[in-house]
């Protein structure tokens, strides 16, 4: 496979931005590989500057639901920038994506649209400091919340490959107040409660871990962490910035049947444009100025070209049958990697239509389980698909997704190649 001109551009990129790059995982560093650079990208495909074409299970890091570039979406986006691309004044637009959002969301009563999942969470968790009067957040390991300073804390995605702290430059007293906790370990929150249960602003966890590859909580870990919240008066945060509008139109909260006090939203809710909202109950949500005494602003926050580019999205999304559809689709490719890999000392941890592939011999369910799992063999597996054409999430700690828009033609011809090639390695 020719990769001459992504190798040129990645040369000199790395002049201008530091590592090359404008989100670390992007460098592929930690598979062993050289960045692409793409040029398009349409349905489930993308074409590097180099012609080539991939098959895509990354979807721009689970955004793409319905597929690159779809018709409907962009059709509705271009009629919106002959209006004008921002004003920092309200539009419509805002209200009819909030209006879908609490129409869709058990948890939501009121949202707040931001510009990406980092502001989203960052603001979820002030607000919630600031409705209890308290200071202490509880996090899990290997959950990532974006790269705010108090949230770096044993975070997941491309943090986890780094060595030591999550980041330098962040001073002990930003993360003083933020316990990090093992994933799906509810004996550890019972002891932290208490003995600080007073002092606890939130509980904040992915409802679905996909940060450090794909870890499905186990059955009473939310029931249980939603029910000492309200013992203790915390509030419960579902970050949901992967699995809204995911695992179903109301998101992990609806597939589990949990409703948190406060969540989180980003990626699909934007259509492919960035966009994010935070929300939950109306007297939490009241704290925010200008109606409170919590401050959160954007000049870009509810830009309109976002905001319509998730409303057409979160209307394809709603019409009867998709997600039963997707999953469907999901369930059948599932099964049959499950087949695969039997015998290989690899876990398939899955929900709904996102998957992780771990190289590993033993159950993988928090962190630990996934430091302990061969990421130099999934390194070798995925430079493997590369060469195939086949794009997965690009590091052992992602998860990967399945779109409305891959074929079943395509899945059985992906399924054949990974068969192949895990003889191999």
């Amino acid at each position: 496979m020719q990769r001459t001109l992504s190798e040129k551009a990645y040369n000199e990129a790395s002049k201008y931005i530091p590592g090359g790059v404008n989100s670390p995982v992007r460098a592929l560093l930690s598979v062993g590989e050289a960045p692409l650079f793409v040029s398009k990208a349409d349905g489930v495909n993308f074409t590097d500057v180099d012609g080539n074409v991939f098959t895509d299970f990354c979807l721009s890091w689970g955004v793409f639901i319905l597929g690159h570039n779809h018709k409907t979406v962009n059709k509705a986006v271009k009629a919106a920038i002959d209006n004008g691309t921002s004003y920092g004044i309200p539009t419509l637009l805002e209200t009819q994506l909030a209006r879908l959002l609490v129409e869709s969301v058990p948890s939501l009563e009121k949202v707040r649209f931001v510009s990406s999942g980092t502001e989203a969470v960052m603001s979820a968790v002030r607000v919630a400091r600031g409705f209890t009067g308290r200071n202490i957040i509880v996090k899990f390991d290997g959950c990532y919340h974006g790269h705010a300073d108090h949230l770096l804390v044993s975070a997941g995605s491309g943090v986890a490959t780094l060595s030591g702290s999550s980041s330098s430059g962040i001073p002990v007293d930003f993360t003083k107040h933020t316990l990090s906790l093992p994933y799906n370990d509810f004996e550890a929150v019972k002891i932290v409660f208490e003995k600080y249960g007073n002092d606890i602003a939130a509980v904040i966890l992915e409802p679905v871990a996909a940060n450090m590859g794909v870890i499905v909580p186990e059955k009473q870990f939310l029931s249980g962490l939603r029910e000492i919240t309200k013992q203790y008066g915390s509030l419960l945060i579902f970050d949901e910035v992967i699995t809204g509008f995911r695992l179903a139109l109301g998101g992990a909260q609806q597939r589990f049947g949990i409703t948190p006090d406060l969540s989180a939203f980003g990626k699909i809710i934007g259509g492919g444009f960035p966009a994010a909202a935070f929300g939950g109950r109306a007297e939490i949500m009241d704290m925010l100025s200008p109606n409170g005494p919590v401050y959160q602003a954007g000049t870009l926050s509810g830009n309109p070209i976002a905001m319509t580019a998730g409303i057409e999205t979160i209307q394809l999304l709603s019409q009867p049958g998709f997600y039963s559809r997707l999953e469907t689709k999901s369930e059948t490719f599932i099964a049959e990697l499950k087949e695969i890999i039997k015998g290989k000392d690899i876990v398939l941890n899955h929900i709904g239509s996102m998957f992780t592939l771990f190289f590993s011999d033993h159950e993988i369910r928090n962190f630990n389980d996934v430091k302990n799992s061969d990421t130099e063999r999934f390194a070798r597996f995925f430079r493997a698909l590369i060469r195939e054409n086949i794009y997965f999430s690009p590091s052992a700690y992602e998860a990967s997704f399945i779109s409305e828009a891959h074929t079943e033609v395509q899945l059985k011809q992906v399924l054949q190649t990974i068969k192949k090639e895990l003889e191999k390695i």
